[in-house]
């Protein structure tokens, strides 16, 4: 009996081991899933900073999208202004994908950001999307755009934190 429960004991503890290894990994490697997405990349040159814009509307739909041929792909939704759809670009998908950013469909929603014309097409790549008075979903900061998917666990922590 004696040597049933350690055996028992020692089964649960590689299985807590296994599962401790695995998570780390899957959550290292979706983390590390943001090519074409870094920070010195042609992608993020086009953010400027220093000329950003606000939009209103609604917003419409998520999509997946490849801004660059080769780039991982990406988190953006189309927000409607008036009669006119506005491509808005958030972040790679393995940041967030749709329903990890915590936006909702069909909500007016506040975006900061920068204009680009990438792929003959002028797109918006937000800092941040606001719905509501109490809910935003940030993606870069405000003052240099550093996305926050090229930030360390510490810096990403303490930004939040921040909010």
């Amino acid at each position: 009996m004696h040597n049933y429960t350690q055996l028992n004991k020692l089964s649960f503890t590689i299985a807590l081991l296994l599962f401790t290894v695995f998570s780390f990994t899957a959550q290292f490697s979706k983390a590390g899933d943001i090519k074409g997405w870094e920070i010195n990349s042609e992608y993020n040159n086009y953010y400027d900073y220093k000329e950003t814009d606000r939009l209103k509307g609604i917003l419409k739909k998520f999509k997946k999208i490849t801004p660059l041929p080769g780039m991982a792909t990406g988190t953006a939704f189309i927000l409607q202004e008036g009669d006119e759809d506005i491509l808005v670009h958030l972040c790679p998908q393995s940041f967030a994908n749709a329903k990890e950013t915590g936006l909702r469909r069909g909500i007016k929603t506040k975006v900061k950001g920068s204009w680009a014309f990438i792929n003959d097409q002028d797109i918006f790549m937000a800092s941040k999307a606001k719905q509501g008075e109490h809910f935003e979903f940030k993606v870069r900061l405000t003052k240099d755009g550093t996305p926050f998917w090229t930030m360390t666990p510490d810096q990403l922590a303490k930004e939040k934190a921040s909010n």
